[in-house]
């Protein structure tokens, strides 16, 4: 049996409706451990070594937030650039995540017909992925088929093309039974 271990990055997860519900639906899967850094680190301040213990201790990396700005939220930047060191993840005997997997689980505020080549933001949603695909690589981590929710305006900008509660529990389900599937495996 595999274990996973999500790193939820949400700079206001009690106003998440997606990532909220997301979470419900995996919180109590087995072999499943979730690390909410901006609940654990309110002051920015990480303790590498014990995020580098649950890395080498897991065989799932799930990057559990909201696309912002097309990138990722500012703590987990700051959570890779202080936890995927030199030595421990890359480099010389960087060899710690050799062989894990790494799936992005991103939610996104525009549909997805946005999010297509000439669409309304230009890229596709893989495009602006790219970066945490090639920090996979560049660590030896082999990089899954992100999940993507779209349509999750904050209710004060919700317009058409918002996700509906039914549509968010399916997708929520879909993201508990993938991850169920992946601790089978």
């Amino acid at each position: 049996m595999k274990n996973a271990l999500v790193i939820l990055a949400h700079p206001n997860f009690a106003e998440s409706r997606g990532n909220q519900a997301l979470i419900e639906a995996i919180q109590t899967l087995p072999s499943v451990k979730i690390q909410n850094l901006y609940e654990q680190y309110p002051n920015w301040q990480i303790d590498v070594p014990v995020e580098q213990e649950l890395l080498r201790h897991h065989d799932l990396i799930v990057l559990q937030y909201p696309l912002q700005w097309y990138s990722v939220p500012p703590l987990l930047k700051k959570w890779m650039d202080d936890v995927l060191t030199y030595g421990f993840a890359f480099g010389t005997d960087g060899i710690s995540l050799q062989g894990k997997e790494l799936m992005p689980v991103v939610t996104a505020g525009g549909t997805s017909d946005m999010y297509i080549a000439g669409g309304a933001v230009n890229f596709t949603i893989s495009e602006f992925l790219r970066p945490i695909q090639q920090t996979a690589h560049y660590c030896g981590i082999t990089y899954k088929t992100p999940f993507v929710v779209h349509g999750l305006l904050p209710k004060a900008l919700a317009a058409s093309g918002t996700i509906t509660d039914e549509q968010l529990l399916k997708e929520s389900k879909r993201y508990q039974h993938l991850l169920q599937e992946y601790i089978a495996s």
